[in-house]
């Protein structure tokens, strides 16, 4: 019952970072739209063009944040060590990434000068929008956070609990059974149970 709780659980939580990841790839497939009109429709990535780095990245994780909510899927449905292992390792470096990225942006003054500068200039326009609606991205921010936290502790307790156990004959059981006729009289088969006994009398 617990581990059932768990495994629906760590789907529920898996299935918000995976809508967050398919955000982030129709974002950038908007975003390769309009660098394509900006470049009067030539091929994308073309090398007389420079690279869009900042729509590759966006690109990148969301495609990242969907193959860890597959990984999530397939580890809360069979509850396997190796893909417990593999999950949590998944969220664990996403989770260092982003706080590296975070604590880069706070605590350095010239954080853009880490950045190469994007051609497409959405890099630009994204940094605008997130200084104008600073709230409403902080929390966006810390709630996608915490979903994956909870969906790292939450593999962790479905490892601890461990994988379902099947058993695979019904001598497991045997100790467990009993009869129903807790008091039956044993038979013997000189005299017979006590009804044929009593059949004989009536004959008689």
């Amino acid at each position: 019952m617990v581990r059932s709780c768990i495994q629906s659980l760590l789907k529920l939580v898996n299935s918000i970072i995976g809508m967050v990841g398919i955000a982030m790839i129709l974002y950038a497939l908007w975003m390769i739209r309009v660098w394509q009109r900006r470049m009067d429709g030539s091929p994308f990535g073309s090398p007389d063009f420079p690279t869009p780095w900042f729509i590759y990245t966006f690109l990148g994780l969301g495609i990242t944040l969907s193959v860890i909510t597959c990984a999530g899927h397939i580890a809360a449905e069979t509850a396997n060590c190796f893909c417990l292992y593999l999950y949590m390792a998944f969220v664990f470096l996403l989770l260092m990434v982003e706080g590296a990225v975070t604590a880069d942006v706070f605590l350095n003054r010239d954080w853009k000068e880490d950045f190469p500068e994007d051609p497409s200039g959405e890099f630009s326009d994204f940094i605008n929008f997130v200084k104008l609606n600073f709230v409403f991205c902080k929390w966006i921010a810390l709630s996608i956070v915490f979903v994956q936290g909870l969906s790292f502790l939450l593999a962790v307790v479905l490892r601890v609990l461990g994988p379902h156990r099947y058993y695979d004959s019904d001598d497991e059981y045997a100790s467990d059974r009993h009869p129903l006729l807790q008091n039956s009289p044993p038979y013997d088969p000189r005299h017979g149970t006590r009804n044929d006994n009593w059949n004989v009398v009536s004959v008689l």
